[in-house]
């Protein structure tokens, strides 16, 4: 179940990254308008994995694993390279962190809760919040090689601000949804009996 469609267009967002980096050494406006559409084709695998691994019944571990590491991966280097070129400025800077750490964030609460065997589900919000983002990313990609009546930096820049408020608002959800199995895993009742005191019940515990 390795090498099926689903899985094979997860790898290739996986393998576009690089192809991603190299575009921005290209000479001006074809770095812009290649990592564009190199970013847009990822963002579009992004999308029919899932759908078509649900539609084929062809979801397997290893789609699991590969698909948000993939999209991180994604987003982080994308970010990286607008940082490392100035194609973000200062104040832009602040959104593309809150993004950045809000994935870390999320990674380690979906880590810790996989060991209890608790999914993490992705509410709507969080997928608009995605949408919102990819588009705000592709659109700072093309920056000033666009039509300068668009002003698409600013557009991409104010969409990122958007992006990073939502990504506040559900990575507080997905922190809260961790720290309450947190708050259950430290229990006396929820405490293997190995780790528990001698001698003494569950009910005795205070």
């Amino acid at each position: 179940m390795v090498f099926t469609l689903p899985n094979v267009l997860t790898l290739s967002r996986i393998v576009i990254i690089p192809l991603l980096v190299a575009a921005f050494y290209l000479p001006h406006p074809w770095a812009e308008w290649t990592a564009f559409g190199l970013f847009t084709l990822a963002s579009v695998t992004d999308y029919f994995d899932g759908h078509l691994a649900r539609r084929w019944q062809q979801m397997s571990a290893f789609g699991r694993f590969l698909d948000p590491i993939a999209d991180k991966l994604l987003v982080a280097i994308t970010l990286m390279m607008l940082v490392a070129f100035d194609r973000l400025g200062m104040p832009a800077l602040v959104p593309a962190l809150i993004i950045l750490a809000r994935e870390i964030l999320v990674s380690g609460l979906r880590e810790f809760l996989a060991g209890l065997s608790v999914s993490v589900p992705v509410s709507r919000l969080a997928k608009w919040k995605t949408g919102i983002q990819m588009v705000a990313i592709g659109v700072l990609l093309i920056g000033d090689a666009g039509p300068a009546a668009l002003a698409l930096p600013e557009i991409g820049r104010a969409l990122l601000w958007l992006a990073a408020l939502l990504t506040l608002v559900t990575g507080y959800d997905y922190l809260r949804h961790g720290l309450q199995h947190m708050a259950a895993e430290d229990t006396p009742a929820s405490r293997p009996a190995s780790k528990r005191p001698a001698g003494k019940s569950v009910g005795e515990l205070g």
